[in-house]
């Protein structure tokens, strides 16, 4: 991975955290040579974040769920946008439907 898709990946995870923030959560762009997620203070979820203008979202969500079991950190999620576009969250269906759950008791 080149600098400039390094640069706007961290650029991606600042503006998602900053974003979030707004809406009340406690968040921080997780610190990688801490071996932390993506994003750090969203309980229960494990954060893969990409801005990016093409998106294998099949390889991103791989890439979260391996993340999210050796940090045992959550439901793998992917936060991502391309420029110019609202955030999107995608997640596999049965943990979709495991969060509904909890949500709708």
């Amino acid at each position: 991975m080149g600098r400039s898709a390094q640069r706007k990946g961290a650029d991606g995870e600042r503006e998602l955290a900053n974003l979030l923030k707004e809406y009340g959560f406690e968040v921080r762009r997780g610190q990688v040579f801490n071996h932390e997620s993506d994003m750090v203070g969203l309980d229960k979820i494990h954060p893969e974040v990409k801005r990016v203008e093409k998106l294998n979202v099949v390889t991103a969500m791989k890439q979260a769920v391996t993340e999210s079991q050796i940090r045992n950190d959550g439901l793998p999620t992917v936060f991502h946008r391309r420029n110019r576009e609202e955030w999107l969250v995608t997640m596999r269906l049965t943990d979709w439907i495991e969060l509904y759950r909890k949500w709708n008791t």
